[in-house]
């Protein structure tokens, strides 16, 4: 069976990114088709053959490719899948809309419907000029986008939270198939609580770090914020003496910070939130805001505390209820294993042996 990737955009490193170097240890062979690729900001994708559209070449198009949405269709639409069995599409924008053949399986795997159009456009849009100067470029690329959904044969998403806007926005069923989480199972379980409180996360608007940082102050706790974001000035300013701000950081210092943290604080709503699965991983509860895929991840008062409200009293109630309850690591690393990659592989393999039968 001949099998191609396709991704939206390589310039870039995250969840997707993992999900694309799962596949390609699924699919050795497959091509990854992509409308741009940034050599030097995507290190990882050195082991694929990669396939650009004609958008590689435009100024400034592998750093900014947000200066083309309106040329992201034609970019897609451009390639050809002929000769392939299977095409899986990994997308959140426009890679779900190339044209394949009746004889070409095209298989989604979903990340979000296209978030600056559908779930997330108050957020992108928040300025009322700039919405009304956008609003012939949205309303076009929303009808394309509409078109473009119907053209995978089946659907996976990532999440219950993905899953449902999949079918509020696009009328589409799907499975879910949770992406692959970075495990480190070698290392060893801390056996007591640490002394603070964690956030892993971009530091802009949507992640709600702000919830955190306040909750904290009023309870006097330490806090570690690691990321960057255009929110950190006004973070800092609204942060205590327990706030420490500890910006990027590497993949051996975030794990020493998981090792000693008491729990992770998750207060924003994502499609599915890898952190939290990390956290598990390292023996640590998550307090997450109960939405999105928190509730994939977190078992309330099993693997972590889940909080209703989007507020600051609600996440102080939720901490005082996680201080009340004496978390096993070993169950919270259990959890933490439905999510690894070797379960990804397998879901998604016997997946497509069940949806391909017909291809030979």
């Amino acid at each position: 069976m001949k099998v191609a990737l396709v991704y939206d955009r390589v310039n870039k490193w995250g969840g997707a990114e993992r999900v694309l170097l799962a596949l390609h240890e699924l699919f050795p062979q497959a091509p990854l088709y992509t409308s741009v690729y940034h050599h030097g900001r995507a290190p990882w994708a050195s082991v694929f053959d990669i396939r650009t559209s004609f958008l590689q070449n435009f100024p400034f198009a592998k750093d900014s490719h947000e200066l083309y949405p309106l040329l992201m269709p034609a970019a897609f639409e451009s390639f050809t899948f002929a000769d392939y069995d299977l095409v899986i599409s990994v997308t959140s924008e426009a890679a779900k809309g190339v044209i394949t053949k009746p004889g070409t399986m095209h298989i989604c795997y979903c990340l979000t419907p296209t978030r600056y159009l559908w779930s997330g456009r108050s957020e992108y849009f928040s300025n009322p000029i700039l919405s009304f100067l956008a609003t012939p470029a949205i309303n076009y690329l929303k009808k394309w986008d509409l078109v473009a959904a119907s053209r995978p044969d089946h659907y996976i998403a990532i999440s219950r939270e993905v899953k449902a806007r999949l079918h509020n926005f696009y009328r589409r069923d799907s499975t879910i198939i949770h992406p692959p989480v970075e495990l480190y199972a070698g290392i060893p379980l801390k056996k007591t609580a640490g002394d603070y409180y964690l956030v892993v996360s971009r530091l802009v608007p949507y992640k709600r770090v702000d919830l955190a940082i306040k909750a904290c102050n009023k309870l006097g706790l330490p806090l570690k914020v690691v990321g960057t974001g255009n929110e950190e000035e006004r973070l800092r300013e609204m942060a205590g003496p327990t706030v420490e701000f500890i910006g990027s950081i590497s993949d051996e210092g975030l794990i020493k910070l998981y090792q000693h943290a008491k729990a992770l604080i998750f207060p924003g709503l994502e499609d599915f939130g890898i952190v939290m699965a990390e956290s598990l991983g390292f023996g640590k509860p998550v307090i997450a805001f109960d939405r999105g895929g928190a509730r994939d991840i977190v078992e309330d008062g099993r693997s972590g505390i889940l909080f209703t409200s989007q507020n600051v009293t609600a996440l102080i109630e939720a901490i005082l209820r996680s201080q009340k309850i004496d978390f096993n690591p070993k169950t919270l690393r259990r959890r933490a294993e439905f999510f690894g990659k070797d379960q990804f592989k397998n879901k998604f393999s016997r997946y497509i042996k069940e949806i391909c039968k017909s291809i030979k």
